[in-house]
């Protein structure tokens, strides 16, 4: 076993010093992405220490934060199954981030410092065991995005980094609402006010049934408009197109995912009545993200836009993952938290090279570029592969095992009729994959677009992709590397629905 004192603590310290440390220190030209990279390394290294060790929760950090007056907070820290493949998946895409973007030349020790920050408050949100610390850290991420949207996105770059901030921090005050209700409700119980994860778990059995389906309906809330799912989808779209290639990258593969991972580790953990109260509420929204996401990609021109979409129609399969309320279900759907992380990333790293190489990511204007940027062109099409869902690769892992506890949910029911809305969704899919692959790279070229002066992946942009596709066939080949950490504890989840 592997032990390193102040584990936890030093995945978040090591990007806070590292934030810092590119800011003062970056300069001008590659300096800031060698100083960023540095640390998002060591960041790698102390966060794949945590797959070799053999009990995880034994892994626990807390320290007093607020012990006065009745109060408790406290800087608690954990890590489980659920928690570590967001942590690991963090972790790998910083330094892949980084080594794509060595290109970046306005502000470059701004631009890294953000990206780091960005990293501390994902690493707290998914390590924290309190709910101040948890609320803390998820307001953490909404700054530095704010800002790295703000400085270097596109034209419309304001318009869209307001209304990330808007619908993201509404919702968040939503979900602190839920927060608060949920902790004073346990100091009824406790007598006193403690915000530590274990304590509230500890007194949620004497949560009565219409308080857990009230404070569920808050913190779902919140939660789905981080996702997003329709209908509070709107923001996301907007934000992708504007936003720089790792800003993208750090949205769509880790952010989303914070409001997955809160449905799961406090809705389900903390109101189990209350989930079963809301399965078919988030079933029904589950299905019509996968649907309408897929469907409002086929008319997008816009190579980013239609990531952005697609990105929604994903996770609404998460979202239809978790309310299956089954070991496989949530297995599956956390992995599929994972997969899309890996697969988002390589998308909106294809679709950043396409407008800053060619001008243009107008997909009627593309055509003929796999026989002037072959390079790119693979990434393009097993990138597009990945995402809609080719055997052998870790999409189709998550996606069928969702797909097939659906299936067994329906099974003998007589909502069976539903089970359509799987292949529906999966034509939807390869069908507006295999057409933006059509047009863009067998298509013919057109006059709008000069591809004779057009360059391929630079050695750098690459290599990033070219781990992340090495990790995506890994994980196809080899799911068990992670669902041995999920199963446990998709079962103690359901555990705790079972025994309700």
């Amino acid at each position: 076993m592997i032990e390193i004192p102040y584990l936890l603590s030093l995945l978040i310290l090591v990007p806070l010093i590292g934030t810092v440390a590119t800011l003062f220190l970056g300069g001008k030209g590659k300096n800031a992405a060698i100083v960023a990279g540095v640390f998002s390394v060591i960041e790698l290294i102390l966060a794949l220490t945590l797959v070799f060790v053999e009990d995880l929760s034994t892994l626990s950090e807390s320290y007093v934060w607020i012990d006065a007056m009745g109060l408790k907070i406290n800087f608690a820290l954990g890590v489980d199954g659920l928690s570590i493949l967001m942590v690991v998946l963090t972790a790998i895409l910083m330094p892949v981030v980084i080594l794509y973007s060595l290109s970046e030349g306005d502000r470059p020790n701004y631009f890294h410092a953000l990206m780091l920050a960005i990293q501390v408050g994902l690493m707290g949100v998914y390590l924290a065991q309190d709910y101040f610390l948890f609320y803390v850290m998820w307001e953490v991420t909404l700054i530095p995005m704010y800002f790295l949207i703000s400085w270097y996105g596109g034209p419309r770059r304001h318009y869209a980094a307001i209304k990330f901030f808007i619908y993201t921090h509404v919702a968040s005050l939503v979900m602190l609402i839920g927060i608060f209700a949920t902790v004073f409700q346990a100091a009824t119980v406790n007598g006193y006010i403690d915000f530590s994860f274990a304590a509230v778990l500890a007194a949620s059995p004497a949560f009565s049934e219409m308080f857990q389906t009230v404070v569920f309906g808050l913190l779902f809330f919140g939660f789905i408009v981080k996702m997003p799912m329709v209908p509070f989808h709107t923001w996301l779209p907007d934000a992708h197109v504007e936003a720089p290639t790792g800003g993208s990258v750090m949205l769509a593969a880790v952010m989303l995912k914070m409001g997955s991972y809160g449905i799961i580790r406090i809705c389900l953990e903390v109101f189990p009545e209350a989930a079963i109260n809301w399965q078919w509420v988030m079933i029904a929204i589950g299905l019509a993200s996968m649907v309408y996401g897929a469907y409002a990609c086929i008319a997008q021109k816009d190579l980013k836009k239609m990531v952005a979409y697609s990105s929604i129609s994903h996770m609404g399969l998460v979202l239809l993952g978790i309310a299956m309320l089954s070991p496989a279900g949530i297995t599956f759907a956390v992995l599929q938290m994972f997969a899309h992380g890996l697969i988002s990333a390589v998308l909106f790293m294809v679709c950043g090279f396409v407008g800053h190489s060619l001008g243009t990511r107008d997909i009627p204007l593309l055509g003929g570029l796999a026989g002037k940027l072959p390079y790119m062109s693979a990434f393009m099409m097993f990138s597009f592969m990945a995402s809609l869902g080719l055997p052998g690769l870790v999409g189709f892992v998550a996606e069928f095992g969702v797909l097939f506890s659906f299936w067994e949910f329906l099974s003998g029911s007589e909502y069976a009729i539903l089970i359509a809305f799987g292949p529906v969704y999966m034509m939807l899919t390869a069908g507006y994959y295999l057409w933006a692959m059509q047009r863009t790279l067998f298509g013919k070229e057109t006059e709008k677009v000069d591809l004779s002066h057009a360059h391929d992946l630079r050695r750098s942009e690459a290599v990033s992709m070219g781990i992340l596709c090495a990790l995506i066939a890994l994980f196809g080949i080899m799911p068990l590397l992670a669902t041995d950490f999920i199963a446990p504890y998709a079962d103690y989840i359901v555990a705790i629905i079972g025994g309700v």
